[in-house]
């Protein structure tokens, strides 16, 4: 067998689920062929030569991070309700005094694709610093046909720019726009679904996601809109019971969405739901932090339900001003009670099937993208537990160093 590229003198995390949490390998070594993870092993046992040898002085190497679930792409900024937040204003007087997505909405109408890409760019560096390898990056504070475009072409234009791979979710139904207050059924019916087939004809987004909460849209609305979801083939996902239980995430489940996210109110009956689907539970710390909430996700329920749970930043202008994957999975282990294995699990496998592209990325495995972060510390744990370090010795995407 040959090589393109080959690292050895490794220590290897997996990732794939075992005894261990971790999958290690020690003393492994790892070929890159064509961009794809070729072989696996200890570095005695390497089956032939490569162009490139990498001796990686027992680092450790785990797939590149995930962050399953942002908001990079925006135009404006809300740090004057940070400052309401703590004079004790809550999130929802916010949002119905004007502010919160509605105020983010005004500003990125007035941007165009290359502004929007380029301020996202800047957020997104500080990701890839951590390395992290995939982003998800909605759309959703556009909320017309024009602008809602304009936010998904800015997230390939994201792609292109960075090497790193984007998915993009179309989150029309994030917030009801002023011009159709009062009248949230018909935004659904005529920006929303329109929005979703044109999606799925050019190929501008990989999901759909919506608001299903009091100050968004109801589970009726969002039904109607994951029903047009799936007869384009559009796989579904949803803002789900942070604020209240609506049943938002049974709801997702019975879709067979990729993802119920936030999910602070979800019920038993919606842990239930998700574990027979397969949906994934996203925790969202930097959001639950952010807006001072006290009410946990019901994360020993869905272990002992087998419900994949991952962590993501929940990047945004407002509710989830974090751009540190890793800080957020300190906040899920310290402030959720996650385990450290489950947090990895939550940034690489979950986080990738929260995307749908657990088959090709998340772990480390013969066959999968190869997309891999290497790290300059003695233990993984050291990569979580310390908060503002960034100890990533560099990334590789699909085969090639960045």
């Amino acid at each position: 067998m040959h090589f393109d590229r080959l690292l050895t003198e490794a220590r290897l995390a997996t990732l794939v689920a075992g005894d261990d949490g971790y999958g290690v390998i020690e003393k492994a070594a790892l070929g890159i062929k064509d961009g794809r993870i070729a072989w696996i092993g200890p570095m005695d046992q390497v089956p032939g030569e490569a162009d490139q040898v990498d001796r990686l002085a027992s680092r450790w190497v785990t797939p590149a991070l995930i962050d399953c679930h942002t908001h990079l792409v925006f135009a404006g900024d809300r740090s004057d309700e940070f400052e309401r937040r703590l004079g004790g204003e809550s999130y929802e007087s916010i949002s119905r005094s004007g502010g919160g997505i509605a105020r983010t909405v005004a500003e990125t109408r007035q941007a165009g694709a290359a502004e929007l890409a380029g301020s996202a760019l800047s957020r997104l560096d500080a990701l890839a610093q951590e390395g992290v390898g995939t982003v998800e990056i909605k759309s959703g504070y556009g909320l017309t046909l024009e602008s809602e475009r304009t936010m998904l072409r800015a997230a390939r234009g994201v792609q292109r720019a960075s090497g790193m791979r984007v998915s993009a979710t179309l989150l029309a139904a994030h917030a009801v726009p002023p011009e159709y207050k009062g009248e949230s059924g018909r935004y659904i019916d005529e920006i929303c679904i329109p929005l979703i087939r044109e999606a799925a004809r050019d190929g501008l987004a990989d999901a759909v996601d919506a608001y299903c909460e009091g100050i968004g849209f109801s589970p009726e609305e969002t039904r109607r809109l994951f029903i047009a979801a799936k007869a384009v083939g559009l796989p579904v996902k949803l803002h789900a019971d942070q604020l209240s239980d609506t049943g938002g995430a049974k709801l997702v489940a019975e879709f067979g969405g990729l993802s119920a996210d936030h999910i602070e109110y979800t019920n038993a009956d919606g842990v239930a739901a998700m574990a027979k689907a397969g949906t994934v539970g996203v925790l969202l710390p930097g959001a639950f932090y952010a807006l001072g909430e006290t009410r946990l996700p019901p994360v020993a329920a869905m272990r002992a339900a087998g419900v994949p749970m991952a962590v993501a930043t929940d990047a945004n202008p407002g509710t989830s001003p974090l751009v540190s994957l890793l800080t957020a999975a300190n906040m899920a282990c310290i402030l959720f009670g996650l385990t450290l294995p489950e947090a990895f699990a939550g940034m690489t496998r979950h986080a990738a099937r929260a995307l749908g592209l657990q088959d090709e990325i998340g772990t480390l495995e013969v066959g999968k993208a190869a997309d891999i972060a290497i790290w300059d510390v003695e233990r993984p744990a050291e990569i979580i537990q310390w908060i503002g370090r960034r100890p990533l010795h560099g990334r590789i995407l699909a085969g090639e160093w960045q």
